[in-house]
Order: structure tokens, then C-alpha cells, then sequence
């Protein structure tokens, strides 16, 4: 499978005195556009599609099963877990409605993900 151009995919990797807790409250708080994604989910894929055709560069943590259900809660359901601005918007449900509320790219540039 290719990658998408403008992903920046990076595994959810341990600093030495970091807890898993701390490294993903850091990568959240540092990024303005987070997903936590599995590699086989169809849904993190359409998630990924979107914010990528509006324009975001997103920071993906690709996570494995074990992971996921550890990390995300909503990773149960095959879903993602999207953060915009450090506040968790949801999965692909979550992330679909504020496009057709016409609130997602208002809210990407909000939080520096957009310009113009």
C-alpha cells in the first residue's frame, strides 16, 4: 500500500523516563491535528483522506491492536481517534460531521493547521 503524501506517520516510541500516558498527552498538546489510527482500519484510512484533501498535514501514531484498545478507547470500534487543538473531536463520525457543519476547516485554521 503507498503512503499518503503529507502524513506524518510516527509510532507511539517511549522516551526513557516517558509513560505511554505522557508521550501521547505530548504528542497532542505539540500537534495541532492528531490521529491515532491502526494500520487495517478502513475508517482511520477515509479520516486521513479527508483531512488531507482539505489541506492538514495530520501527525498519525500508528498503533497496533493491543495498542490501540489501550491507548484510544474508541479503538474498540475499528474507529480513530482525531484530536484538533488538543481536544479529541471524535472518531471518523465525529470529524465527517463538523465538515458538513461547515466547521472542521474553520477550526483547522483556528488551531494553526491551515493558513489563509
Amino acid at each position: 500500500m503507498r503512503a499518503m503524501q503529507g502524513l506524518r506517520v510516527r509510532p507511539l516510541t517511549i522516551d526513557g523516563g516517558e509513560s505511554p500516558e505522557k508521550r501521547i498527552e505530548r504528542q497532542i498538546r505539540e500537534n495541532p491535528v492528531v490521529i491515532f489510527s491502526r494500520r487495517a482500519c478502513c475508517m482511520c484510512h477515509v479520516a486521513k483522506r479527508l483531512l488531507t484533501n482539505v489541506g492538514v498535514h495530520p501527525t498519525v501514531i500508528e498503533l497496533d491492536d493491543s495498542e490501540a484498545v489501550a491507548v484510544v478507547p474508541s479503538a474498540t470500534t475499528g474507529s480513530p481517534a482525531v484530536f484538533i487543538g488538543g481536544v479529541l473531536v471524535g472518531g471518523l463520525e465525529g470529524l465527517v460531521a463538523l465538515h458538513l457543519g461547515g466547521r472542521l476547516v474553520p477550526r483547522l485554521r483556528e488551531v494553526g493547521a491551515l493558513s489563509g
